[in-house]
């Protein structure tokens, strides 16, 4: 499979990374463009193919992947279009544009709208995916190529906005919370990075327990609260301060529908 991605910005850039780094495609498969030398040479580094002309990125592409700003996916698709091989699904990853917005300018090719997070840098993004004009073998090739990335899922469209807040800016949320520990470790005496160290190694293996047992994570919280200990303390200090609520009204003001 061919692969193009046009914009090699945070997200573009971390998309091309990944995919060589997880073997995902080979380098010469591979064609990165963006109008900046500078962001390609890093990928050029890694193998892949680099343009600063999009429709020489495109040209032989079975999946064209577009990761530019949101104000500039109609202008780059308008002009994207005549290059486009019959063969090509486009993959947006633009915020907020609707499927009926990719296809106001490309209306043949199969076309997706994907929202990763993050941590696609990582190789552990929490990706989305839906489609319009995509056989379920098209749809089954874009989700395994995001798969390699992470974790990946076919949603309905209208399912986008919450889901996105849920886990696009839920990791914001996530990375808040390891934030506010770190603070607390340091007053009481523990090193900033140790602190953290010990963080990021508790919230894995809360998410590892919750993966194996497959238990709701209230059941979990059950097992460690013994009656009169000090995590039950903890647990209600945290209610006390509004901390579920909290966190149900941020992802909620997230919520763009």
């Amino acid at each position: 499979m061919k692969i193009a991605i046009i914009g090699a910005g945070n997200m573009g850039g971390a998309i091309a990374s990944g995919l060589l780094q997880a073997k995902a495609v080979a380098p010469a498969d591979l064609y990165v463009a963006d109008p900046h030398e500078a962001s390609l040479r890093p990928l050029a580094a890694l193998g892949a193919r680099t343009s600063v002309r999009n429709a020489e990125a495109v040209a032989e592409a079975d999946v064209a992947i577009v990761a530019v700003k949101p104000w500039l996916l109609r202008e780059v698709l308008h002009k994207l279009r005549p290059a486009l091989p019959p063969q090509a699904m486009v993959v947006s990853v633009a915020a907020g544009v609707s499927l009926d917005a990719l296809r106001e300018e490309l209306p043949a090719p199969p076309v997706f709208r994907v929202i990763p997070n993050t941590a696609i840098a990582a190789g552990q993004s929490m990706t989305f995916i839906t489609s319009d004009g995509a056989s379920p073998e098209q749809e089954q090739a874009v989700l395994s190529l995001f798969a390699r990335l992470g974790k990946a899922m076919l949603i309905a469209e209208k399912q986008m906005a919450a889901a996105t807040a849920l886990s696009s800016c839920g990791i914001a949320y996530a990375l808040r919370y390891i934030s506010a520990n770190m603070r607390a470790g340091v007053e009481l005496g523990i090193a900033p990075d140790v602190a953290k160290a010990i963080m990021l190694q508790t919230l894995q293996g809360a998410v590892s327990l919750l993966a194996l047992t497959g238990e709701h994570p209230e059941r979990e919280i059950d097992r460690i609260t013994t009656p009169g200990g000090i995590t039950i303390r903890g647990i209600n200090q945290l209610e006390h301060g509004g901390f579920t609520s909290a966190v149900v009204s941020a992802v909620k003001a997230s919520y763009a529908n």
